[in-house]
């Protein structure tokens, strides 16, 4: 399968791909814990069926020492005893901001206190900037078919 624009030569798509990849920066660079990161842009990109960015996040979460136990179970993170509330919280807020407009009011308060209960404010700020970040890196990603499996921790820097 072959992409139908080579986003990594495309001079429009590097430029965008610049300013993505710095906002994407504000968030890796935030308090939110790096597993929960990982976790996020792995069911976002699950919900999207970019398997690009599930081939990356997935093997750059195994990089950084998640388990396969862990990963294999990201799916089904409601009926798994593996994770922490926490991260279950953040990753009902990534369905939930995925899947928006399923949603007619949104993201349900519930969902939101729930993971407030769980991060500070500046926190919060980067869980919603990342799962907006993931979502346009999978949409972007799936509109082109960007094959996947091919990629290998830390090939973009």
């Amino acid at each position: 399968m072959n992409a139908r624009i080579d986003l990594f030569r495309n001079k429009a798509a590097a430029g965008f791909l610049r300013h993505i990849n710095s906002a994407g920066k504000v968030v890796s660079d935030s308090g939110l814990p790096a597993a929960t990161q990982e976790l996020v842009k792995i069911r976002a990109s699950q919900i999207n069926g970019c398997g690009f960015c599930t081939d990356m996040h997935t093997k750059e979460a195994t990089e950084a020492g998640e388990t396969q136990l862990r990963l294999n179970l990201i799916a089904a993170w409601r009926e798994a005893n593996v994770f922490t509330d926490a991260e279950r919280a953040a990753l009902e807020l990534a369905e939930q901001g995925t899947r928006i407009a399923d949603a007619a009011g949104g993201v349900p308060d519930d969902v939101w206190a729930n993971a407030a209960k769980h991060y500070d404010e500046d926190q919060l700020v980067a869980l919603v900037a990342l799962i907006a970040v993931i979502n346009a890196y999978n949409r972007l990603n799936v509109i082109v078919q960007q094959p996947a499996g091919d990629y290998r921790p830390g090939m973009f820097g």
